[in-house]
C-alpha cells in the first residue's frame, strides 16, 4: 500500500471528508487497546509505532535485540509475519523460508537473532519460550492486545511525525493518538527534525523516557558503493528517507525508483531497473528488508545478485539511558511475577 499523500498534509477536504469513517474506527481501536493480553510468563518488550507505513522499527528491533544479548538475555523476535503466507507458529529459517513464506522483515530480522512467526501472536508465545527465549521482543503489536507487554518502545520519525494527527483512514494513525500515548512506556525518535517535537513533549512530560536515534551506515555498504553512481530502489513505508539516508553519507543518486511498502517486484519491474542501470553504468542499490524480499528458499535470483544492500544500524544518542530504561523494565516484569 502506498499512504496517500494527504496523510501528511495539515488541511485536506479528503480527510476532512473520511473523518466520520475515522472516528468509528479510532472508537474500536481505543477499546481494543484496553484489552488484557495473555501473560508470557517472562519479559515482553514491544518496538511499534503510531501509524501505519515505516518509521524505523526493524533498526530499533535489531538493536535491543543486541543490547539484551550484551545484558545476557535470550531475546526471540514475535511477529505476525506481514504478507508471508505461513500462519505459524513457526521459527523462521533462512535455509527452509523465503519472503512470501514468512514475511520480508522476519526473514532479515532472522540473520541475527531468532524468529518466530504466529498470526496470532499469543500462540507463539509457547514456541518462542522453547527457543530458550529469556525475553520476547515483539516486532509490531502495539496496538493487538493479545499479548500483554512489560513496555512498549514507540518508534517515530523526525521528519514526518505523525502526518496530520488523524486516524486512519482520515490520516496515518492506527489509533487514537492519546490513547496511544497513554500505552507508551519509552519513545524512540529517529533523524532530525521537528515533526515529533509536539509527540516527544507530551511523552517527556508524563515522565517517560525520549530517546533520539540515528541510521549508521555499514562501513561494508559504504567500501562497495564508494565512487560510484547509483539507481536506488526501495518499496518501504518512507522511500524518500531511505534515498536522503544515501545521500547524506555521501552517495551519487543518480536515479531514485519508489514501490508500495512490502511491494513484491515483478519480473518487468526486475527487468525494467536492470536496463536502466546498465544503459546508464548504475549500481543498484536498495534496502536490506528490499533484498530479503527478493529471495526465495532457493536464494536471489541471478539479477538481484549484484545488488548491493545499504545496511544500517540504529545508534542512540544516549545509550546509557536506554541500557537504564531496559534494565529496569526487565528487573521489574521479573519482580512483579517473582511475586504472583
Amino acid at each position: 500500500m502506498r499512504e496517500p499523500g494527504f496523510w501528511y498534509r495539515p488541511a485536506s477536504f479528503r480527510s476532512h471528508m473520511l473523518r466520520p469513517l475515522a472516528a468509528l474506527y479510532g472508537a474500536v481501536a481505543a477499546r481494543r487497546l484496553k484489552r488484557k493480553g495473555l501473560d508470557a510468563g517472562i519479559p515482553v518488550l514491544c518496538v511499534g509505532n503510531y501509524h501505519g507505513g515505516g518509521a524505523g522499527k526493524t533498526p530499533a528491533v535489531l538493536a535491543l535485540a543486541k543490547l539484551l544479548r550484551e545484558l545476557d538475555e535470550t531475546p526471540v523476535v514475535l511477529t505476525r509475519g506481514y504478507r508471508g503466507r505461513l500462519r505459524g507458529p513457526v521459527r523462521v529459517d533462512g535455509a527452509r523460508h523465503g519472503a512470501a513464506d514468512v514475511g520480508d522483515e522476519p526473514l532479515m530480522l532472522s540473520q541475527s537473532v531468532p524468529v518466530v512467526v504466529s498470526r496470532d501472536r499469543a500462540d507463539g508465545v509457547a514456541l518462542a519460550k522453547s527457543l530458550a527465549a529469556t525475553v520476547i521482543l515483539m516486532d509490531d503489536g502495539f496496538q493487538n492486545p493479545a499479548v500483554a507487554k512489560d513496555a512498549s518502545l514507540i518508534v517515530i520519525d523526525a521528519r514526518r511525525g505523525v502526518g496530520n494527527g488523524q486516524v486512519m483512514p482520515a490520516g496515518p494513525l492506527r489509533a487514537p493518538l492519546a490513547a496511544q500515548m497513554a500505552r507508551t512506556d519509552a519513545l524512540i525518535v529517529i533523524g532530525e527534525g521537528h515533526a515529533a517535537d509536539g509527540v516527544s513533549s507530551t511523552i517527556a512530560g508524563q515522565g517517560k523516557p525520549v530517546l533520539r536515534a540515528r541510521f549508521e551506515p555499514d562501513d561494508a555498504s559504504l567500501s562497495a558503493l564508494r565512487g560510484k553512481r547509483v539507481l536506488a530502489f526501495a518499496g518501504i513505508g518512507d522511500p524518500a528517507r531511505f534515498f536522503d539516508t544515501l545521500r547524506e553519507a555521501g552517495i551519487d543518486v543518480a536515479g531514485a525508483r519508489s514501490f508500495a511498502d512490502h511491494h513484491p517486484l515483478t519480473a518487468d519491474e526486475a527487468a525494467s531497473l536492470v536496463a536502466e542501470a546498465s544503459g546508464n553504468g548504475l549500481t543498484l542499490v536498495t534496502t536490506e528488508k528490499d533484498l530479503a524480499r527478493l529471495r526465495t528458499s532457493e536464494g536471489l535470483p541471478d539479477w538481484a545478485r549484484a545488488v548491493v544492500p545499504f545496511r544500517v544500524t540504529l545508534k542512540f544518542d544516549d545509550a546509557a539511558a536506554l541500557r537504564q530504561f531496559v534494565t529496569a523494565v526487565l528487573f521489574k516484569a521479573r519482580e512483579v511475577r517473582r511475586v504472583d
